[in-house]
């Protein structure tokens, strides 16, 4: 692996402890509101986005390259409406798809086949997370103000928890 895959790897490392950040913010805004099964919904998501971010980590020391962590930028905290923070979480989940499309690039350009392999999965998982945030946004913009389907969807997160997938 060359030093702009091995940075660009990094790169997107960091982008996931970034995210994982993003989603605790907007568990924050959800335990403000009293939504605390939207609140475990984004922060069963941080746990997901750090459970990618180590797994970079680790591939990375897998193939001899070191890990190198940043600085994570301020997240938004605040939003108008829990609509507003799925919009918010679907438009970050489309450009970590565009993130790992460009690094899929990169591997290919580089003829990396482990990389070029490894990137599948992320690719896979960015379908799943792209499908998951537009349907809670079709749910929630068909509910839009009855307010026992909402609190029936706030409940049905509320039992949703992070299983690491199976390698």
């Amino acid at each position: 692996m060359n030093d702009k895959l091995a940075q660009a790897l990094n790169d997107q490392m960091n982008f996931e402890f970034y995210s994982a950040h993003v989603y605790l913010a907007m568990a924050a805004y959800c335990s403000d509101e009293s939504l605390d099964g939207f609140a475990n919904f984004f922060i069963i998501q941080a746990e997901e986005e750090r459970f990618h971010a180590m797994k970079i980590y680790k591939f990375l020391n897998d193939r001899n390259r070191r890990a190198t962590l940043t600085a994570l930028g301020e997240p938004k905290n605040e939003y108008d409406s829990m609509l507003d923070a799925f919009e918010h979480g679907y438009a970050h989940e489309q450009q970590n798809t565009k993130r790992f499309y460009d690094l899929a690039d990169l591997a290919l350009n580089e003829r990396e086949h482990a990389t070029m392999y490894f990137l599948k999965w992320f690719i896979d998982e960015q379908v799943e997370e792209e499908a998951l945030f537009d349907g809670i946004i079709q749910k929630l913009k068909r509910i839009e103000k009855d307010s026992n389907a909402f609190y029936m969807l706030d409940a049905e997160f509320a039992s949703r928890t992070f299983v690491a997938p199976a390698e």
